[in-house]
């Protein structure tokens, strides 16, 4: 498969799936309400939190099965490593899921600040976001099968597919069914039972066939030779959630449940820098190990310098404009004064450190590729240690400002501290070509012009013309970072020169 079309189809999907939720966003307010909204935001947090009991399995998944397709395994050893891993994820997601049906009535009273839904709703709509959570867990696996296979672009048009019914086609359903909590969370399950359904089907029809009457039970021994990889993933996976979810979980206990849906819909948008880096990393991370496989160190590096470039043309202009123009994004997308003024210094820091976040993530696709976390667990135990206390700290002290400051510390402390320590024993002498080449070079140009524009710029008073102006500032950075980039440069003269002509 063409990287290029993987990386391609990737965008457009991730693309499309974050911006139908964000533009959808306001509409959910006005049918369901900001403290039936914070129930959404409760259910996206448990449900990055339930992938602390991935234990690594899924990234290890699409790892083994890329190095099938590198050559690097046998077809009989892939069968047996799904089936032992499906027997571990259907047991959790079981237990998973009947630990929150029996904590609801406990999280509905004691824990969510409910002011104004009727506590019944409240714990009826936990209990499904029990089943659709433990559901979309076990999906997970599968994606990440047909990842490993490179069919990006069928994943890409079924999460299209997907999204579409989940953010758009429950609007009939508010217009002429209700409005209930109850009532969305009961057809986000049916859709979820249709997601593993397809991608259980997509999986199976991509593996290699079975020899006749060769049968495939459930087995362990399969996962000991990946148990020490997943483990060192399942670390990993670990830190990264308390980095993107420990402060959503400790909000979710301190602000009212309509505080608590305003600042989901902050970092909602934030959030839309870190899926950037979502489709590069869904088609480079295959490509990356069976180069790796086949021994291709030099292609290898040539890969993840311009897959470094190429997220940083489009990662950065979306970072600045979020984190230099957050009034205006706020003003534009939801008309609300108040939180404007509230949640906009909370948007300027996220956005700023989810766009270091992204380009950090860089040198963990290397060790990934090579097999070797040693140094990614170390990094992550010492994330860990600064980012708790400090969460804890900030929160209690500044709520959602304090947060939004330890994630913007962090990012920048990891990106200037420990990813040379990981160049120098991944890559040699490729950090500083790295940052300045690839990160700096890009960036910076960028960076200058927006600041420049923040403090020169007029606004127009209407919301449409505030985000047409928004979209053309964006547009502009985009351009500004891809003339940038030498890996631009080089794609665009070998498009409109391809025979050399000066």
């Amino acid at each position: 498969m063409s990287l290029r079309r993987n990386i391609l189809a990737n965008y457009f999907s991730q693309a499309y799936v974050t911006l139908i939720g964000i533009v959808m966003v306001p509409i959910y307010l006005r049918y369901m309400g900001a403290e039936a909204y914070g129930l959404v935001g409760f259910f996206a947090m448990l449900q990055g939190w339930f992938q602390l009991l991935d234990m690594g399995l899924t990234p290890t998944m699409a790892r083994e099965t890329a190095r099938f397709n590198g050559g690097a395994s046998d077809a009989s050893g892939l069968r047996h490593l799904l089936r032992g891993m499906e027997g571990i994820f259907v047991g959790v997601a079981v237990l998973g899921c009947v630990a929150l049906m029996a904590a609801s009535g406990t999280i509905a009273t004691s824990w969510l600040k409910v002011q104004q839904l009727p506590l019944v709703e409240v714990q009826n709509a936990i209990i499904l976001i029990a089943m659709i959570v433990a559901l979309r867990w076990v999906s997970g696996l599968y994606r990440s099968a047909i990842t490993g296979f490179e069919r990006l672009v069928w994943l890409g048009g079924f999460n299209m597919a997907l999204a579409t019914a989940r953010f758009v086609l429950v609007i009939p359903l508010f217009i002429y069914v209700g409005t209930s909590v109850t009532l969305f969370f009961s057809y986000q399950l049916l859709l979820a039972v249709l997601e593993v359904a397809v991608l259980v089907w997509q999986t199976y029809r991509l593996l290699p066939a079975l020899a006749a009457g060769e049968h495939r039970p459930w087995q362990y021994a399969p996962l000991r030779g990946v148990l020490k990889f997943s483990l060192s993933i399942a670390f990993a996976s670990f830190v990264w959630i308390l980095a993107t979810q420990a402060d959503k979980l400790i909000l979710s206990k301190l602000l009212p449940l309509t505080e608590y849906g305003y600042y989901t819909l902050v970092v909602l948008v934030a959030g839309g820098v870190l899926a950037i880096s979502g489709p590069v990393s869904g088609a480079l991370l295959p490509r990356l190990t069976k180069l790796a496989a086949a021994g291709d160190d030099a292609g290898l590096l040539l890969l993840y310098r311009n897959a470094t470039q190429l997220v940083a043309v489009v990662a950065v202009p979306a970072a600045l404009v979020l984190a230099l123009f957050s009034r205006q994004v706020l003003w534009a997308w939801t008309g609300d004064a108040a939180l404007v003024e509230t949640a906009a210094p909370v948007l300027a820091l996220y956005a700023a450190g989810s766009g270091v976040s992204v380009i950090a993530a860089f040198p963990y696709y290397l060790q990934y590729a090579k097999g070797e976390l040693k140094l990614h667990l170390i990094g992550n135990v010492l994330f860990v240690l600064l980012l708790i206390p400090s969460l804890i700290g900030a929160t209690w002290q500044f709520g959602m400002l304090g947060a939004a400051w330890v994630w913007l510390g962090l990012n920048l402390a990891y990106f200037l501290l420990w990813i040379p320590v990981v160049h120098r024993r991944f890559a040699p002498g490729v950090h500083w070509h790295w940052v300045t080449k690839d990160v700096l070079l890009t960036s910076v140009p960028a960076l200058l012009a927006a600041l420049l524009l923040q403090y020169t710029a007029s606004w127009p008073v209407g919301r449409p013309a505030i985000a047409i102006q928004l979209c053309g500032l964006g547009m502009l950075l985009l351009g500004i970072t891809s003339l940038s980039s030498s890996k631009v440069r080089q794609l665009l003269a070998h498009r409109f020169n391809p025979v050399g002509i000066v």
